[in-house]
């Protein structure tokens, strides 16, 4: 669809670009480049377009919005080409190659503008053919600053190329006015046909990607709404074992009771045998607590993200009825801003091991990203943090309770977990430092959650097998 030979014959004999004052560059994109000419009695912008579909140069009507800051190419011509007179303005042969020859302050600049499809470019060079810059830069062509470019002196072999090549015509194109005209009328046209498809594909590939995003949230919160359904259970079995904690004894492992909440059938309920018959109706009412407020959050997220779905399926079938390109450009804008806005992020899982030590819970994060995720979005101030003091490891956080201090056991158990999740494993024993993640800081510029504790006090730790061993059953429960 670009310009053949004869056409663009036609367009310079119209134009008469021999005697032409440059008065200004533009390059409002980066395969547009746009001379403001002047001669007396007229002037006229001379469009050049190095779009493979649509290579061509003509006359210009209307005006283009240049960027803030000029491109690289439009800052060279303004500085090399400003003030310039065009002495020659010729075709080489049938090659598609224009000469634009200026004079500027007793130099003498040639312009070649090449509208071969793929290999389109504008190059400048001086006099003798060395390449003072280049639209594209292509150093495999050897087109770059330094190099050399003169086609004229292989005109006797294009000539002889030419004679196997096929007759071309100058299209008849509708509308009346003068060929430039009618060429950037109808070049308009298509580009505008052009770019409607390509808005329209656009938007129904950035829709479509939302449903696809919302639908698999949806169905990742529904997993865990179900996983947190049973909420009402741990009230349950609290009341139960509070109903029988008279007879619960430390070191209990278990303890049988008949379940009024289900015909009075007899089941055993395990107990955590370092908490007394209190401690663990506590536990399973502070559950209830926590997944009834977890399984309220995501099913208000589920109920929100429905919503987002229904907007995206009814824009889907605005989309489609849409026929203008201003309506194209209007849900466009419209769905610009609503990508600046922060997106409805699906609920997830506390990252890395999750252990239970008494009523207090254990995090621990075995990676970089791990330790990055806990301190960014699932630890407060007040909770402490445990790390290795001798050997690279996992961060172990212990989640504080209010008004309840953390007993040693707990801190052994934190402490423990920091060795055995680290590179002093091995060894068995080793130091272990703590401080509340209030006293952490983070490294500016330092890597993945690395972060330097202060008021920090020291724990030495043997790893002993049974402590472990029970830490690993309270993470499987």
């Amino acid at each position: 669809m670009s310009l053949n030979w004869k056409e663009i014959d036609a367009v310079l004999e119209e134009l008469r670009l021999p005697g032409c004052l440059i008065q200004q560059a533009d390059q409002p994109v980066h395969w547009i480049v746009i001379l403001h000419l002047y001669s007396p009695g007229r002037s006229f912008p001379l469009f050049i377009s190095l779009a493979q579909t649509c290579c061509r140069l003509h006359s210009l009507s209307r005006a283009f919005k240049n960027p803030s800051k000029p491109q690289r190419f439009a800052s060279f011509l303004r500085a090399n080409l400003k003030g310039g007179i065009i002495r020659e303005a010729y075709q080489l042969g049938e090659e598609r190659i224009i000469k634009l020859s200026v004079e500027r302050k007793a130099e003498k600049i040639v312009i070649w503008i090449r509208l071969w499809g793929s290999a389109t470019n504008i190059i400048v060079t001086d006099k003798n053919g060395k390449i003072l810059d280049a639209c594209y830069r292509r150093p495999k062509r050897g087109e770059i600053s330094g190099g050399f470019y003169d086609p004229e002196k292989d005109l006797k072999d294009l000539a002889s190329r030419n004679k196997r090549k096929k007759e071309y015509s100058i299209r008849d194109l509708p509308g009346e006015g003068s060929f430039n005209e009618r060429l950037e009328r109808f070049y308009r046209n298509l580009e505008e046909g052009m770019e409607k498809e390509k808005t329209r594909d656009a938007l129904q590939k950035y829709l479509t990607g939302r449903e696809n995003y919302i639908l698999t949230s949806i169905e990742k919160n529904k997993a865990l709404q179900q996983k947190f359904s049973s909420y009402e259970r741990h009230r349950e079995l609290g009341e139960l074992i509070k109903g029988s904690a008279y007879r619960i004894e430390k070191g209990q492992k278990w303890v049988t009771v008949e379940d009024y909440y289900n015909d009075n059938t007899e089941i055993q309920i395990e107990l955590d045998s370092e908490l007394s018959g209190m401690e663990n109706a506590e536990y399973h009412f502070k559950e209830y607590k926590k997944s009834k407020a977890e399984l309220e959050r995501i099913t208000g997220t589920i109920e929100h993200q429905e919503k987002n779905l229904e907007s995206i399926r009814k824009k889907q079938e605005q989309l489609a009825a849409i026929t203008d390109f201003v309506s194209l450009r209007e849900m466009e804008s419209l769905l610009s801003q609503v990508k600046k806005q922060a997106p409805v992020r699906p609920a997830q899982e506390i990252p890395g091991l999750t252990f239970y030590s008494g009523p207090f819970t254990l995090l621990v994060g075995r990676t970089s990203r791990e330790n990055d995720a806990l301190l960014r979005k699932h630890v407060r101030g007040n909770d402490y943090w445990f790390h290795s003091r001798d050997y690279p490891g996992a961060y172990v956080f212990i989640k504080s309770q209010k008004n309840k201090s953390i007993p040693l056991e707990v801190m052994i158990d934190a402490g423990t977990l920091a060795m055995h999740y680290s590179k002093g494993k091995t060894s068995g024993q080793g130091n272990v430092y703590y401080t509340q993640v209030k006293y952490l800081r983070r490294v500016k510029e330092g890597k993945t959650g690395l972060v330097i504790p202060t008021q920090e006090k020291n724990l030495y730790i043997k790893i002993e097998e049974k402590r472990l061993e029970k830490l690993k059953e309270s993470k499987n429960t």
